[in-house]
């Protein structure tokens, strides 16, 4: 079941501004270090910090706060798995709020598209709650396998 979605767009000019205004107090206050490597790696380092600006007010959005409720900008961080796929990670206060949002018996998980198209950057976050089963439920579970078909009972 979906439990939050968040979307921002975040004009890439305006970040280039405060990066330039700002400098390291700007990047030590918003971004990870994992982000902030993530940038100086990256031939457009100012698109990939506007994107990241994006994924952190859309998440904020996602979890139903905005940046309230002592979310701290680096509760929030994006980092890419080896294909490329940006993966939010949530700690401190952003992943309490998390943990309140998800039923009992769930899994949450944030997933997180990111876009850029000068002067703009889009992110668009979705969290969803999965039930887990239990051991017991597991166990109950029979998988019966027929010619073409593959059916699983839960008993």
């Amino acid at each position: 079941m979906i439990i939050g979605v968040g979307t921002d767009l975040a004009n890439i000019d305006r970040i280039a501004g405060t990066l330039e205004r700002f400098g390291d107090r700007f990047r030590n206050r918003v971004f990870s270090d994992i982000e902030q490597i993530r940038a100086a790696r990256c031939r457009n380092t100012v698109e990939t910090y506007a994107k990241r600006w994006a994924a952190k007010e859309a998440c904020s959005k996602a979890l139903g706060t905005g940046l309230r409720m002592g979310l701290a900008w680096k509760d929030m961080s994006v980092r890419n798995l080896r294909t490329g796929q940006p993966v939010m990670e949530l700690t401190g206060r952003a992943a309490e709020r998390l943990k309140k949002l998800t039923p009992p018996g769930h899994i949450a998980t944030v997933h997180v598209s990111l876009t850029d198209d000068r002067p703009w950057a889009q992110a668009f976050v979705v969290i969803d709650a999965t039930p887990v089963m239990t051991a017991n439920q597991m166990a109950v579970a029979k998988r019966i396998v027929t010619d073409d078909l593959v059916e699983v009972r839960d008993l």
